[in-house]
């Protein structure tokens, strides 16, 4: 539930951002009545989003245990590299975010209800699709159960509360400090998947090295205190093979070095920047 809250709690809060951002520009800038046309582009977003993460299961679901197990390995490789981009875009452009928002809802109002429902369809259903992606190999990873879903449900639920209060402007929060902490939480979980993907390839025969285990723990029971911490947020179970160790480990330590080097900066970024990290609220 853990990592999927904080997967749900991540992405949640950018669309959750989004949506306040474009909402503001669209009350400040006197065009309320084109207000429906955004929420009907967000609601799209989230019924494409949904749709997306039920093809992924059923498509699998009607496969030989070899072709899911090919198919969960790709998209695994696939859904680490969009969030791994997505944290590190993230990072560059939170300070920039909230202009480029409105730069491109304005040229959306020119063109109409047309533009502004586009706008909000990609804007949000980016973030969307993104979060189905990611959610689905950690879903497989998890195994059974509904504590995986009842925690992404409650990320977003709770971003959704946070972008409220932010867009009433009742709480403020420094979110170059809180993207920051999030997108190092993803990377730990992103390792995870990437090297549970590795292993479906492995059980299916793409990848060599399924008996060549780095080790084998007998008695270590996921469903014990100290296996669903190692598995719910690192993705480690009992037996892992060498090459899944080699490219966790291959992944999270440049990966999280290069995400948690100071980035250069100039005067007109470090203004920026302070605009980011106080969070102005949108009104």
């Amino acid at each position: 539930m853990l990592q999927t809250f904080l997967t749900g709690l991540r992405e949640g809060l950018e669309a959750a951002l989004v949506v306040s951002i474009l909402m503001s520009f669209m009350v400040r800038s006197g065009h309320r009545d084109r207000i429906p046309a955004l929420w009907a582009g967000v609601a799209v977003a989230v019924i494409l989003s949904f749709g997306f993460g039920a093809l992924l299961h059923y498509t699998s679901a009607s496969m030989s245990f070899e072709a899911q197990e090919a198919f969960g390995g790709i998209l695994s490789i696939v859904a680490v590299v969009f969030v791994t981009w997505m944290v590190f875009w993230m990072k560059r452009a939170s300070r920039t975010l909230k202009g480029e928002l409105q730069n491109k809802m304005s040229a959306a109002v020119e063109i109409g209800t047309i533009g502004v429902f586009t706008a909000a369809l990609l804007a949000v259903g980016r973030e969307g699709l993104e979060t189905a992606l990611f959610l689905y190999p950690t879903f497989q990873a998890q195994g059974a159960g509904a504590g995986p879903a009842i925690g992404a449900l409650l990320g977003i639920l709770t971003s959704v509360v946070i972008g409220v209060l932010l867009y009433r402007g009742v709480v403020s929060m420094n979110l170059a400090t809180f993207f920051k902490f999030t997108g190092a939480a993803l990377i730990v979980i992103a390792a995870g998947v990437l090297a549970y993907g590795v292993h479906d390839l492995q059980e299916a025969g793409i990848l060599p090295g399924i008996d060549n285990l780095a080790w084998d723990v007998q008695g270590w029971e996921i469903t014990s205190w100290y296996g669903a911490l190692l598995k719910g947020i690192f993705n480690l179970g009992p037996q892992m093979t060498v090459l899944e160790i080699v490219v966790y480990v291959g992944y999270l330590i440049p990966t999280m070095v290069l995400f948690l080097r100071p980035p250069r900066t100039t005067p007109a970024d470090s203004v920026a920047a302070h605009a980011a990290a106080v969070g102005e609220p949108a009104r």
